[in-house]
């Protein structure tokens, strides 16, 4: 078979050709907005539900560049120390394509007065698909790639675990410590029946952290990090730290090893909706060629639980 000739085939970035064994689920910028994609365990760990929606258009510039696009909610059911949730992304570069769907329920232990951790399991699908006709080959006749489209939809498993401290009065723990491990059951992912196209769905590792330091009575500075390991990827680190204004304006930044540095600012209206923008500029090798990722995220409050409880009888 002759050589497939891709465009983007930069297999050590998340969100490159999915079939490759290399990082195989989205990232953010944002992470410390959208934690509940990086740990399911963290449901049920703030006091009402909320949805969060994250956009992601990576690498301005080149053409058929990642885009992703990320639904998610969570919250509690406060009487039975749980915490449910799901999220569902779309993940799309060039010629590829990821859908998934992941629920997870969350068990909250109280350790001490202070300190509570949180264990989740999390089970869902995710479908993997290439369009052909979308690719540029060597062979243009290639037998392989004769049907055109092809797409495998496959299960997910993963479970996590959310360390934190109780909240303050507006409702934001001071220090969170947490783990993820998406993808434990190492499905099988074959496409055009070739063993060119065969891999499997790679266990990631995720470790959270951060630390919210009340400066005033105004001004608050919570430093955190993203560590996410997935073989034969490096390693990457995000470190990221932002400056926040009475709860309801901040202003940061986050680095990402071997990728791009990122500068974003947000908005809380009313403690229940919340904007997020950032923007990235990338310091790989992809510097010369892209004009930098946008990323926007929108996040909606929930002041009444949307799970009710049912009252105790007497």
């Amino acid at each position: 078979m002759k050589k497939i000739i891709f465009i983007l085939s930069f297999c050590l970035l998340p969100s490159a050709f999915c079939l490759l064994y290399g990082q195989q689920l989205p990232l953010f910028s944002q992470y410390m907005l959208n934690d509940y994609f990086q740990n399911p365990a963290i449901a049920g760990s703030r006091p009402a539900f909320d949805l969060i929606s994250a956009n992601r258009l990576q690498w301005i510039g080149i053409t058929d560049a990642p885009r992703t696009y990320a639904l998610s909610m969570e919250g509690p059911i406060r009487a039975k120390n749980m915490g449910v949730g799901g999220y569902l992304f779309s993940d799309v570069t060039g010629p590829s394509r990821r859908v998934g769907f992941t629920g997870s329920y969350a068990y909250h232990i109280k350790l001490t007065e202070k300190i509570k951790i949180s264990l989740s399991v999390s089970a869902g699908v995710m479908q993997f698909a290439v369009d052909a006709t979308k690719l540029t080959l060597a062979n243009m006749s290639d037998y392989v790639f004769a049907n055109g489209y092809e797409s495998k939809v496959v299960p997910d498993l993963g479970a996590s675990f959310y360390l934190y401290g109780l909240p303050k009065e507006n409702g934001t723990g001071n220090w969170w410590l947490g783990g993820y491990a998406p993808q434990i059951f190492p499905a099988k992912l074959k496409l055009f029946e070739t063993p060119v196209s065969t891999g499997t769905l790679v266990t990631h590792l995720y470790a959270m952290g951060g630390y919210k330091l009340f400066i005033t009575d105004e001004f608050a500075a919570e430093p955190s990090f993203l560590v996410k390991m997935v073989n034969p990827a490096p390693l990457q680190i995000d470190g990221g730290l932002r400056i926040i204004y009475k709860n309801k304006i901040w202003i940061g930044g986050t680095y990402r090893t071997k990728d791009a540095m990122s500068a974003m600012v947000g908005y809380t209206y009313k403690d229940n909706l919340t904007f997020g923008y950032s923007y990235d500029i990338t310091t790989s090798n992809l510097k010369n060629y892209s004009n930098g990722t946008h990323e926007l995220m929108i996040g909606l409050r929930f002041k009444t639980p949307v799970v009710p409880v049912a009252p105790k009888a007497e």
